[in-house]
């Protein structure tokens, strides 16, 4: 098995950049069996979950990373759940907000592709 913290700062590295550039490019990321819950609302295939990305209320966005932390999976196909937390920038704001993220990534041909993607914004109590 890959070094698995390895696998998970190229997968974040990658998703993060092309999320903040173009959003629409994460399309091969996905698969119609794969599922995003983004603020507890659920949506499932490539198509939905990248018209709920695109559709998101802002222009600009800068997703600066703060924790990262991968595990195996499944063993025997060398899966991996990424759990993120961060900072998010909003169309250049002074206030960034906090977020996490959680993937579980299957690995398919030499990659990986996201089965499992669950996205919060972490607000003050």
């Amino acid at each position: 098995m890959a070094d698995i913290n390895a696998v998970a700062k190229q997968f974040t590295d990658f998703y993060y950049q092309t999320f903040d550039s173009s959003r629409a490019q994460l399309a091969p990321l996905y698969r119609d069996t794969s599922m995003l819950t983004f603020e507890g609302n659920p949506c499932q295939g490539t198509a939905n979950i990248i018209e709920k990305l695109t559709s998101l209320p802002f222009s600009k966005v800068l997703h600066k990373v703060t924790t990262l932390d991968a595990q195996p999976s499944n063993l025997s196909i060398a899966s991996l759940i990424v759990s993120v937390t961060g900072l998010l920038v909003v169309d250049d704001s002074t206030n960034p907000l906090q977020f996490s993220q959680v993937f579980q990534l299957i690995p398919e041909g030499g990659s990986y592709y996201i089965l499992n993607d669950m996205f919060r914004l972490n607000y003050g109590a």
